[in-house]
């Protein structure tokens, strides 16, 4: 009888042993990586209004149709328009407007109940519009209309200056404008509220954050050509539009400035 080399016994049991380990492991590190995968690879649209998983074009449709369709808006932040930055903080209604306009140069108050649109700023601006010295008939007209709501004439250059801040589908149809070709981008959280990102031109047409929550309304718009932020928030809330007390109103008349 022929003796057993030596090695030759037991090995084949541990080897067997240690292969059974190392494959365990291998399927417990499969099903750990499975299982990272899966919380990573969670769908980022679950639980939203599904905006999210539709062609680009097909989001700034419905984000326009949105904002035409709802009756209220609020809306903050800068827009560049002909060399001039203003900061506008306006709450917009389908009858009307109020909030605040900033230039540069000045600051005043809007508000347009129905046709009639009212303006409130400082004597100073009122004396730039005037185009009057301080002293002369545009600084005493100024002194007047300073600190009061001023009715503005329907036909007044001022009247059609300013309206169009008050109205509500001109003004967004005005900003709501992504130039380029649209594509989809991350999704964010524009305060608290969940949002797709659509940019235009790989950015440079600007880019328009729509809600992935309930209404798929636009959120926040960053105008092409860095021509301003604006945001837009508390749609459908209740604007309340009302007339200036008669103390706080100036009627100036048929024309306030003193050039077209």
């Amino acid at each position: 009888m022929s003796a057993i080399p030596r090695g030759a016994g037991p090995r084949p049991l541990v080897t067997s042993r240690r292969t059974g380990r190392a494959a365990l492991k291998g399927a417990a590190c499969v099903g750990l990586v499975a299982a990272l995968a899966g919380c990573g690879g969670q769908d980022p649209d679950a639980g939203t209004n599904g905006v999210g998983k539709l062609p680009a074009a097909k989001i700034e449709a419905k984000a326009r149709a949105a904002a035409e369709h709802a009756e209220t808006v609020h809306l903050s932040g800068n827009v560049v328009s002909q060399g001039r930055t203003f900061k506008l903080d306006m709450s917009l209604a389908k009858d009307g407007a109020k909030g605040e306009l900033t230039t540069k140069a000045a600051a005043f108050q809007l508000l347009r109940v129905g046709d009639a649109l009212y303006l409130k700023a400082d004597a100073a601006f009122w004396a730039g519009e005037k185009g009057g010295a301080a002293g002369g008939n545009g600084g005493a007209a100024a002194q007047k209309l300073g600190g009061k709501y001023v009715k503005v004439p329907a036909g007044d250059p001022v009247y059609k200056r300013f309206s169009g801040f008050t109205d509500k589908d001109t003004l967004l149809a005005s900003l709501l404008g992504l130039h380029g070709k649209l594509a989809t981008g991350d999704r964010s959280d524009i305060d608290g509220t969940r949002t797709v990102r659509l940019t235009a031109g790989a950015g440079a047409g600007g880019t328009l954050d729509v809600s992935l929550e309930g209404t798929p309304y636009p959120l926040r718009l960053q105008r092409a050509g860095g021509a301003g932020v604006v945001r837009f928030a508390e749609w459908g809330r209740s604007v309340d539009l009302r007339a200036p007390s008669k103390d706080q109103v100036v009627d100036y008349g048929s024309r306030i400035s003193s050039s077209g």
